[in-house]
Protein backbone atom coordinates (compact mmCIF):
# COMPACT_ATOMS: atom_id res chain seq x y z
CA UNK A 1 0.00 0.00 0.00
CA UNK A 2 0.80 3.40 -0.72
CA UNK A 3 1.91 5.98 1.11
CA UNK A 4 -0.92 8.50 1.71
CA UNK A 5 -0.82 12.00 0.82
CA UNK A 6 0.43 14.12 4.19
CA UNK A 7 -2.23 16.08 5.17
CA UNK A 8 -1.89 19.95 4.93
CA UNK A 9 -2.61 23.27 6.24
CA UNK A 10 -2.60 26.29 4.24
CA UNK A 11 -3.84 30.08 4.79
CA UNK A 12 -6.12 31.18 7.05
CA UNK A 13 -9.99 31.38 6.21
CA UNK A 14 -12.15 33.19 9.02
CA UNK A 15 -12.71 33.00 12.65
CA UNK A 16 -15.92 33.02 13.98
CA UNK A 17 -16.56 33.70 17.80
CA UNK A 18 -19.90 32.17 18.97
CA UNK A 19 -22.60 32.50 22.41
CA UNK A 20 -21.53 29.64 24.57
CA UNK A 21 -25.29 30.51 25.71
CA UNK A 22 -27.14 30.07 22.53
CA UNK A 23 -24.48 29.02 20.42
CA UNK A 24 -25.51 31.64 17.54
CA UNK A 25 -22.28 33.15 16.31
CA UNK A 26 -21.34 36.87 17.34
CA UNK A 27 -19.96 37.10 13.82
CA UNK A 28 -17.22 36.16 10.99
CA UNK A 29 -13.87 37.64 11.07
CA UNK A 30 -12.41 36.95 7.53
CA UNK A 31 -9.74 39.80 6.91
CA UNK A 32 -7.03 37.92 8.46
CA UNK A 33 -3.14 38.72 8.92
CA UNK A 34 -3.73 35.09 10.81
CA UNK A 35 -4.68 32.72 13.82
CA UNK A 36 -3.36 30.41 15.69
CA UNK A 37 -4.53 27.79 18.50
CA UNK A 38 -1.28 27.35 20.58
CA UNK A 39 -1.11 24.10 23.13
CA UNK A 40 2.07 24.97 24.69
CA UNK A 41 3.10 22.18 27.29
CA UNK A 42 5.87 22.29 30.15
CA UNK A 43 7.84 19.55 31.07
CA UNK A 44 9.51 19.15 34.42
CA UNK A 45 13.14 17.49 34.27
CA UNK A 46 14.89 16.06 37.48
CA UNK A 47 19.00 16.81 37.06
CA UNK A 48 21.13 15.76 39.93
CA UNK A 49 24.60 14.76 40.59
CA UNK A 50 27.40 16.00 37.89
CA UNK A 51 25.65 13.85 35.49
CA UNK A 52 24.75 16.14 32.27
CA UNK A 53 21.15 14.68 31.22
CA UNK A 54 18.03 13.98 32.87
CA UNK A 55 17.02 11.58 35.23
CA UNK A 56 13.80 11.48 34.62
CA UNK A 57 11.23 13.85 32.72
CA UNK A 58 7.51 14.66 33.58
CA UNK A 59 4.89 16.07 31.52
CA UNK A 60 3.51 19.62 33.65
CA UNK A 61 0.59 22.03 32.46
CA UNK A 62 -0.49 22.59 29.06
CA UNK A 63 -1.68 26.20 28.35
CA UNK A 64 -3.88 26.79 25.51
CA UNK A 65 -3.84 29.94 23.90
CA UNK A 66 -5.91 31.54 21.12
CA UNK A 67 -4.38 34.33 18.59
CA UNK A 68 -6.18 36.42 16.47
CA UNK A 69 -4.22 38.36 14.15
CA UNK A 70 -7.04 40.88 12.65
CA UNK A 71 -7.45 43.51 10.04
CA UNK A 72 -10.66 44.55 11.20
CA UNK A 73 -13.30 45.69 13.79
CA UNK A 74 -16.31 44.61 14.24
CA UNK A 75 -18.19 45.45 17.23
CA UNK A 76 -18.20 42.04 18.96
CA UNK A 77 -14.39 42.52 19.44
CA UNK A 78 -15.16 45.00 21.74
CA UNK A 79 -17.68 43.08 23.15
CA UNK A 80 -15.26 39.88 24.10
CA UNK A 81 -12.14 41.35 24.72
CA UNK A 82 -12.79 44.91 25.99
CA UNK A 83 -16.24 44.21 27.90
CA UNK A 84 -18.07 46.62 26.05
CA UNK A 85 -20.78 46.33 23.59
CA UNK A 86 -21.13 49.32 21.51
CA UNK A 87 -23.85 51.34 20.65
CA UNK A 88 -25.05 51.82 17.10
CA UNK A 89 -25.21 55.05 15.68
CA UNK A 90 -28.22 55.32 12.80
CA UNK A 91 -27.66 56.59 9.74
CA UNK A 92 -27.43 60.45 9.98
CA UNK A 93 -28.73 62.59 6.50
CA UNK A 94 -28.44 65.67 8.34
CA UNK A 95 -25.31 65.30 10.60
CA UNK A 96 -25.58 65.82 14.19
CA UNK A 97 -24.26 68.34 17.23
CA UNK A 98 -24.03 67.26 20.60
CA UNK A 99 -22.63 66.85 23.85
CA UNK A 100 -22.20 70.11 24.97
CA UNK A 101 -20.85 70.66 28.37
CA UNK A 102 -18.98 73.01 30.88
CA UNK A 103 -15.19 71.45 30.94
CA UNK A 104 -13.62 74.14 32.74
CA UNK A 105 -15.89 75.94 35.65
CA UNK A 106 -19.65 76.71 34.56
CA UNK A 107 -20.20 79.42 33.31
CA UNK A 108 -19.73 78.76 29.14
CA UNK A 109 -23.03 76.03 29.02
CA UNK A 110 -25.61 77.60 30.90
CA UNK A 111 -29.24 78.60 29.47
CA UNK A 112 -29.50 81.66 31.09
CA UNK A 113 -25.91 83.29 31.31
CA UNK A 114 -23.84 81.58 28.95
CA UNK A 115 -24.16 79.62 25.62
CA UNK A 116 -27.78 77.84 25.36
CA UNK A 117 -26.99 75.49 22.59
CA UNK A 118 -24.40 74.35 19.70
CA UNK A 119 -26.69 73.31 16.90
CA UNK A 120 -26.71 72.51 13.23
CA UNK A 121 -27.17 75.82 11.47
CA UNK A 122 -29.84 75.20 8.91
CA UNK A 123 -28.68 74.58 5.15
CA UNK A 124 -25.20 74.06 6.19
CA UNK A 125 -25.33 70.92 7.09
CA UNK A 126 -22.84 69.91 4.30
CA UNK A 127 -20.42 71.76 6.39
CA UNK A 128 -20.69 69.72 9.43
CA UNK A 129 -16.94 68.51 10.30
CA UNK A 130 -16.20 65.10 12.54
CA UNK A 131 -14.49 65.60 15.71
CA UNK A 132 -14.52 67.32 18.95
CA UNK A 133 -14.34 71.45 19.50
CA UNK A 134 -13.90 73.07 22.66
CA UNK A 135 -15.24 76.53 23.44
CA UNK A 136 -12.45 78.93 25.30
CA UNK A 137 -13.94 82.12 27.38
CA UNK A 138 -12.22 85.43 25.77
CA UNK A 139 -14.28 88.38 27.51
CA UNK A 140 -17.51 88.42 28.83
CA UNK A 141 -19.67 87.97 25.87
CA UNK A 142 -16.96 86.75 23.43
CA UNK A 143 -14.97 82.82 22.95
CA UNK A 144 -12.99 81.11 20.38
CA UNK A 145 -13.45 77.66 19.26
CA UNK A 146 -10.79 75.23 18.77
CA UNK A 147 -11.07 71.47 17.07
CA UNK A 148 -9.00 68.69 18.30
CA UNK A 149 -8.07 67.38 14.99
CA UNK A 150 -8.15 68.60 11.15
CA UNK A 151 -8.88 64.95 9.72
CA UNK A 152 -12.22 66.03 8.33
CA UNK A 153 -11.66 70.05 7.50
CA UNK A 154 -11.89 69.31 3.74
CA UNK A 155 -15.58 68.09 3.84
CA UNK A 156 -17.78 70.90 2.62
CA UNK A 157 -16.38 74.77 2.90
CA UNK A 158 -12.87 74.65 4.24
CA UNK A 159 -11.52 75.21 7.45
CA UNK A 160 -8.13 76.12 8.47
CA UNK A 161 -6.54 76.59 11.72
CA UNK A 162 -5.69 80.35 12.79
CA UNK A 163 -2.61 79.12 15.13
CA UNK A 164 -0.86 76.30 17.01
CA UNK A 165 -3.13 76.44 19.76
CA UNK A 166 -5.95 74.57 17.47
CA UNK A 167 -7.96 77.69 17.00
CA UNK A 168 -10.44 77.64 14.31
CA UNK A 169 -12.02 81.12 14.79
CA UNK A 170 -10.11 84.09 13.25
CA UNK A 171 -12.00 86.60 15.21
CA UNK A 172 -13.58 86.05 18.69
CA UNK A 173 -17.36 85.00 18.26
CA UNK A 174 -19.65 87.60 20.13
CA UNK A 175 -22.73 85.45 22.60
CA UNK A 176 -25.62 87.40 22.46
CA UNK A 177 -28.92 86.80 24.73
CA UNK A 178 -31.02 84.22 22.65
CA UNK A 179 -29.50 84.55 18.99
CA UNK A 180 -27.15 82.59 16.98
CA UNK A 181 -23.91 83.28 15.84
CA UNK A 182 -22.06 80.82 13.87
CA UNK A 183 -18.80 79.22 13.58
CA UNK A 184 -17.25 79.93 10.54
CA UNK A 185 -17.54 77.48 8.13
CA UNK A 186 -18.62 74.25 10.52
CA UNK A 187 -21.84 73.94 9.89
CA UNK A 188 -22.21 74.59 13.57
CA UNK A 189 -23.76 77.47 15.27
CA UNK A 190 -24.07 78.58 19.34
CA UNK A 191 -26.83 80.56 20.77
CA UNK A 192 -26.74 82.53 23.68
CA UNK A 193 -28.48 82.02 26.95
CA UNK A 194 -31.48 83.57 27.59
CA UNK A 195 -30.42 86.42 30.21
CA UNK A 196 -27.73 88.59 30.21
CA UNK A 197 -24.34 87.12 28.87
CA UNK A 198 -21.71 86.72 31.56
CA UNK A 199 -18.93 84.32 30.68
CA UNK A 200 -15.97 83.74 33.40
CA UNK A 201 -12.21 84.01 32.73
CA UNK A 202 -10.76 80.54 32.54
CA UNK A 203 -13.92 78.79 31.70
CA UNK A 204 -13.86 75.93 28.80
CA UNK A 205 -16.74 74.14 27.16
CA UNK A 206 -16.46 70.97 24.49
CA UNK A 207 -19.34 69.64 21.82
CA UNK A 208 -18.99 66.52 19.55
CA UNK A 209 -20.21 66.81 15.26
CA UNK A 210 -20.63 63.82 13.74
CA UNK A 211 -21.34 64.71 9.70
CA UNK A 212 -24.02 63.27 7.32
CA UNK A 213 -22.84 59.73 7.34
CA UNK A 214 -24.54 56.23 7.03
CA UNK A 215 -23.93 55.06 10.16
CA UNK A 216 -21.61 54.04 12.78
CA UNK A 217 -20.77 53.00 16.50
CA UNK A 218 -19.54 54.16 19.49
CA UNK A 219 -18.19 52.56 23.32
CA UNK A 220 -17.19 53.66 26.08
CA UNK A 221 -14.21 51.49 27.47
CA UNK A 222 -13.29 50.57 31.07
CA UNK A 223 -16.55 50.57 33.15
CA UNK A 224 -16.64 49.47 36.65
CA UNK A 225 -19.71 46.98 35.59
CA UNK A 226 -18.01 45.91 32.45
CA UNK A 227 -18.10 42.06 31.89
CA UNK A 228 -15.69 39.61 29.96
CA UNK A 229 -17.76 36.84 28.21
CA UNK A 230 -16.90 33.49 27.87
CA UNK A 231 -17.21 32.47 23.86
CA UNK A 232 -16.48 29.57 21.55
CA UNK A 233 -14.98 29.82 18.16
CA UNK A 234 -14.70 27.82 15.25
CA UNK A 235 -11.44 28.52 13.29
CA UNK A 236 -10.90 27.25 9.59
CA UNK A 237 -7.91 27.73 7.12
CA UNK A 238 -8.33 28.04 3.79
CA UNK A 239 -9.59 25.63 1.76
CA UNK A 240 -7.17 23.75 -0.49
CA UNK A 241 -7.52 23.31 -4.07
CA UNK A 242 -7.52 19.80 -3.50
CA UNK A 243 -10.79 20.13 -1.72
CA UNK A 244 -9.23 19.38 2.02
CA UNK A 245 -10.74 21.38 4.84
CA UNK A 246 -9.37 21.79 8.40
CA UNK A 247 -11.15 23.37 11.34
CA UNK A 248 -11.03 23.67 15.13
CA UNK A 249 -13.84 24.20 17.25
CA UNK A 250 -12.61 26.24 20.26
CA UNK A 251 -15.50 25.42 23.09
CA UNK A 252 -14.46 27.80 25.63
CA UNK A 253 -11.89 30.89 25.90
CA UNK A 254 -12.16 34.08 27.53
CA UNK A 255 -10.06 37.17 26.39
CA UNK A 256 -8.88 40.32 27.48
CA UNK A 257 -7.93 43.73 25.63
CA UNK A 258 -7.85 44.68 22.20
CA UNK A 259 -4.79 47.28 20.90
CA UNK A 260 -5.98 49.94 18.54
CA UNK A 261 -3.43 51.68 16.28
CA UNK A 262 -2.25 51.99 12.75
CA UNK A 263 1.05 52.45 10.95
CA UNK A 264 2.44 54.79 8.52
CA UNK A 265 0.59 54.28 5.62
CA UNK A 266 -0.57 50.80 6.82
CA UNK A 267 -3.57 49.34 7.41
CA UNK A 268 -4.39 48.67 11.04
CA UNK A 269 -3.43 45.04 12.66
CA UNK A 270 -4.04 43.90 16.08
CA UNK A 271 -3.21 40.89 17.84
CA UNK A 272 -5.61 39.64 20.57
CA UNK A 273 -5.22 36.47 22.23
CA UNK A 274 -7.47 34.61 24.33
CA UNK A 275 -6.99 31.32 26.59
CA UNK A 276 -9.09 28.23 26.30
CA UNK A 277 -10.19 25.68 29.48
CA UNK A 278 -12.36 23.21 30.33
CA UNK A 279 -15.54 22.53 29.24
CA UNK A 280 -16.75 19.75 31.26
CA UNK A 281 -20.02 19.26 29.44
CA UNK A 282 -17.96 18.00 26.27
CA UNK A 283 -14.71 16.59 28.64
CA UNK A 284 -12.56 18.63 26.30
CA UNK A 285 -10.99 22.26 25.46
CA UNK A 286 -11.95 22.18 21.38
CA UNK A 287 -12.37 19.51 18.88
CA UNK A 288 -10.54 19.13 15.15
CA UNK A 289 -11.96 18.00 12.28
CA UNK A 290 -10.00 17.78 8.81
CA UNK A 291 -11.67 16.07 5.88
CA UNK A 292 -9.43 14.82 2.91
CA UNK A 293 -9.61 15.73 -0.92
Amino acid sequence: MALSNPRILYGVHSVSPYSRTTGLPYGMLRVLAGSTFEMSGDQQTLFGGSFRFPWAVENGEINATLTINTKEYPDFLFTLFLGKAPTSIAADTSGDVSGLANVSGVSLFDASTGIATATIESGEEADLKFGKYIIKYVSATTVDVYLLSDVDANRGTDIAYVDDALKITASALTITSSTAVSIPNTGVELTGGSGTIALVAGDTAEFMVLPIHTGGMEVSIGGSADEFLEFGAILMSSKRATGELFEIDVYRAVGNGLSLGADEKAFSESSITATAFYDSAKNAICKIRAIDA
